[in-house]
């Protein structure tokens, strides 16, 4: 099969709708792990209680479970995907901008709550814009269209993780949280602009069969055996690198950096690693293939690890938080737009709500279990040795390529 050019893949609107749906999918989630983590440790929360606030990204891992509801029927108005777009884009805007007006130390267990709607409609959007993606990018564009979708996922953390922190200086916390949620109307400018990417769609006719095709599919297109190993891979693949920087905000604050230098250094170093690693990526993706990228990116991303150790053992260096930030963005953002890429492909695009769901919750997991504890962790052993240990824990997925993607068995992508 004939490869694109960069040039050919890049240049058409489905690329540029891998944008969109990039940034609208990665703003609430990044309000959860770096804007309400950094309000919460300024107010005067504990790590620990911080720690356990992951366990409010629950919904990513068990949005499986109603994600062929959102397969099976189609709202009233704007199609099968657009519909349910809308929703969640609406509710998403109305309770980030909700969270600023609570008060941490008088109503953690509001805040609790809020945040976990946030996470629930968050999933929820997640769920029909992976799908409405696997229907409109041809198996030929899925690594560069997953690329972009990826780098601009990251990109919209610039948002809550820096611009916010920055106005937080400056302005009140409730006006801060309005800002960011405003952001979401990008999201809703998206969905009232493009167009259904089947034009006669065929959902499954009951309900039954929106639960139990997409299961059954996998199963017998992969036997047993493998697909047991590419669902251990879905965990395994990112488990460190998720670990690692769940708990970020809170290092930069605690190896001494003031929210500005956050703000303006951490975060905005990142936006150059973010644009090189898009481009790069994207024409690596294309030449190489998804399997050799997760080879190639996921010993970046292992390396980048370790960067935070560095940094927690000089202390609160400006230059070296850029430097460790920057070859964190590219390394890991690199390796999240292959392995999206490959949960693309491992998916049958009939079934593409559910089975989307079930894998990318499956990769939820260990962000929402172990991230849980990290901050117990961190407090036991220090920062140093929490991200050694983080490396260490990146090493069994990558093992597991030798099964699920060996270098040379690329020809399915072309």
């Amino acid at each position: 099969m004939p490869r694109q050019s960069f040039r050919e893949a890049i240049l058409n609107r489905r690329m540029l709708i891998c944008v969109f749906t990039g940034f609208t999918s990665g703003l609430p989630l990044y309000v959860l792990i770096q804007l309400v983590p950094a309000w919460l440790r300024v107010e005067g929360v504990g790590l620990a209680e911080i720690g356990f606030f992951a366990l409010v990204g629950f919904p990513y891992t068990w949005k499986f479970l109603w994600s062929p509801v959102m397969d099976r029927y189609t709202l009233p108005f704007l199609g099968r995907r657009r519909g349910w777009m809308l929703v969640t884009q609406l509710a998403l805007l109305l309770s980030i901008a909700a969270l600023g007006f609570i008060q941490p130390s008088l109503s953690i267990w509001t805040v609790a709550y809020l945040a976990a709607a946030v996470a629930f409609f968050s999933a929820s959007q997640d769920i029909v814009l992976d799908a409405y993606r696997r229907e409109l990018l041809p198996d030929l564009e899925l690594g560069l269209g997953n690329a972009i979708h990826v780098q601009a996922y990251r990109l919209a953390g610039l948002v809550p993780g820096s611009l916010a922190l920055i106005l937080a200086d400056f302005l009140p916390w409730h006006i801060v949280f309005v800002v960011v949620a405003a952001f979401m109307g990008v999201g809703l400018l998206m969905t009232l602009l493009i167009q259904e990417a089947i034009a006669n769609p065929t959902p499954p006719k009951t309900l039954r069969e929106a639960v139990v095709e997409p299961f059954r599919e996998f199963v017998q297109r992969n036997g047993i055996a493998a697909a047991a190993l590419i669902l251990a891979f879905l965990f395994l693949y990112k488990l460190g690198d998720n670990m690692a920087t769940a708990l970020s905000t809170p290092f930069y604050v605690d190896t001494g950096f003031t929210l500005t230098q956050i703000g303006s250094i951490a975060k905005f170093a990142s936006l150059v690693a973010v644009i090189v690693g898009g481009l790069v990526g994207g024409v690596m993706m294309i030449r190489l293939g998804i399997n050799r990228g997760l080879w190639i990116f996921g010993v970046v991303q292992v390396v980048s690890i370790l960067g935070f150790a560095l940094l927690a053992e000089v202390g609160a260096n400006p230059w070296l938080l850029g430097t460790v930030v920057a070859l964190e963005y590219l390394g890991v953002g690199l390796g999240t737009a292959a392995f999206t890429a490959f949960i693309a492909r491992t998916t049958n695009p009939v079934f593409a709500a559910t089975q989307f769901a079930l894998f990318t919750a499956l990769t939820a997991v260990p962000r929402t279990l172990a991230n849980a504890v990290t901050g117990i962790i961190v407090e036991q052993v220090g920062w140093t040795t929490f991200f050694l240990l983080c490396t260490a824990l990146a090493i069994p997925g990558m093992l597991l390529l030798f099964k699920i993607a060996p270098w040379g068995a690329d020809e399915r992508d072309g």
